[in-house]
């Protein structure tokens, strides 16, 4: 767990520091931190499909820094905040669309290898990844509607962020139990039949 949120330290360095009448540093302390993470877990040894948000994340504030300091006063930028939730639902959706969840590569560090290409531990993963996905969605549509209505409702937008945050957070840590519990039920159903059948 604690991979996934040192995985959004960039879009956390960015919500301190950027305000809504200057994204600057905001932009640039995202870019500084993203890069570092991605020098960081690639020197550890670290695959590209672990660094799935990292290198995202660099993406991301390579464009928002550009943009901030080309064009300071783009109308663009009291949005930021749903900038930063539209481009992470983005790259959970792109994840998904292409068949590997950016959830997958953190997940086979904690996982032994023997469960690495089971449909059990890709299905877990598509149903994690796509519960960020989704609060990524959220998320972004809400503050967007927010800022516009009015863009100093500062309570409303932490509220939101924390709320869609938390959320999946919650679903990572419990839902693989949930799930692999299922299976075994199914499983152990499944024989049962069989055995019955057999027996018949």
């Amino acid at each position: 767990m604690i991979r996934y949120l040192v995985s959004f330290l960039p879009w956390i360095a960015y919500a301190v520091l950027a305000r809504n009448d200057d994204w600057r540093n905001g932009a640039l302390a995202g870019l500084l931190v993203a890069v570092i993470l991605v020098v960081i877990d690639r020197r550890s040894g670290k695959k590209w499909d672990e660094m799935v948000i990292e290198v995202s994340a660099a993406v991301f504030f390579t464009g928002i820094t550009l943009l901030s300091f080309l064009s300071p006063h783009s109308s663009l930028m009291p949005y930021g905040a749903a900038l930063v939730d539209a481009w992470l639902a983005l790259t959970a959706f792109g994840s998904l669309a292409v068949r590997r969840p950016f959830t997958l590569g953190m997940a086979r560090r904690a996982a032994p290898e023997s469960v690495w290409k089971t449909p059990l531990f890709f299905k877990i993963n598509v149903a994690i990844t796509t519960a960020w996905a989704l609060s990524f969605a959220v998320a972004a549509v809400a503050l967007t509607v927010l800022i516009h209505q009015d863009p100093k409702a500062l309570v409303a937008a932490i509220v939101i962020k924390t709320v869609t945050f938390v959320v999946p957070v919650v679903f990572t840590i419990r839902y693989p139990e949930i799930a692999q519990a299922r299976f075994f039920r199914a499983e152990a159903a499944a024989e049962q039949a069989a055995a019955q059948r057999a027996a018949a």
